[in-house]
């Protein structure tokens, strides 16, 4: 958060939501993408088969409409509407209570950074709506001051690209400030370090410590229990 007096937060915080904050949380998520695509385009679909880990909403909502032979020029004229339509079945489906699917020490974690004040943001895969139910059902949403989501761009370096010149924007941060994003997944690696920010990739996903290594984040944890602060802030 920026200070009292109007300076920059020390640092900027940015998290991803699967795998990292929550893990396990159901398949209303899921559920809610193959039933907006039935609701539209009237098509039975699955993605068993779509190694969903690290994608964007709309790329999920593309395959598989790809998947069943829709064209491209119909799946952009239908993604609107999808995206729309998602959001709102999982808005209403999702479970009234994920606090115990939070990953460890993610609690612990965030209460550290807004006790020193730092800047945290969410830049995730999911659909705006979709995320912020997440979080708010996961009891996380208060330690969070924005995010950036998959209904704002293409890709997840794009996302972080948005999410960081927000915070200039907005003088919350300035061009010195540390910026760091925490994430389980290659992509989040690949995105942290197309925009020249820290990568800190945690082990709390289905992506295995060994195999994020072989990525070369800045930082490897097991879990955010093992998160070193100064590794923000430095």
């Amino acid at each position: 958060m920026s200070q009292p007096n109007g300076g920059h937060a020390p640092a900027l915080v940015l998290f991803d939501i699967d795998g990292t904050l929550v893990r396990r949380a159901g398949p209303h998520h899921r559920e809610a993408l193959m039933e907006a695509v039935r609701h539209v385009a009237g098509l039975d679909v699955t993605m068993e088969h779509i190694p969903v880990q690290g994608m964007l909403d709309g790329d999920i909502l593309s395959w598989m409409l790809r998947d069943a032979g829709v064209e491209p020029k119909r799946i952009r004229e239908w993604m609107p509407v999808l995206t729309r339509r998602a959001q709102w079945i999982y808005s209403r489906r999702c479970p009234a209570d994920l606090s115990d699917k939070v990953c460890p020490g993610v609690v612990e974690l965030l209460e550290t950074l807004r006790q020193r004040r730092l800047l945290t943001g969410i830049v995730s895969g999911n659909l705006t709506q979709i995320g912020w139910k997440k979080m708010e059902r996961a009891g996380l949403k208060r330690y969070f001051r924005y995010g950036c989501f998959a209904d704002r761009g293409k890709t997840r370096a794009e996302l972080v690209k948005l999410a960081v010149a927000e915070a200039r924007a907005k003088a919350w941060i300035s061009r010195r400030t540390p910026i760091a994003l925490i994430g389980d997944h290659p992509n989040d690696i690949e995105a942290a370090k197309r925009n020249r920010v820290r990568s800190i990739a945690v082990a709390t996903g289905v992506v295995s410590k060994e195999e994020l290594a072989v990525h070369q984040p800045d930082l490897l944890v097991e879990d955010l229990r093992n998160l070193p602060m100064e590794f923000i802030t430095a």
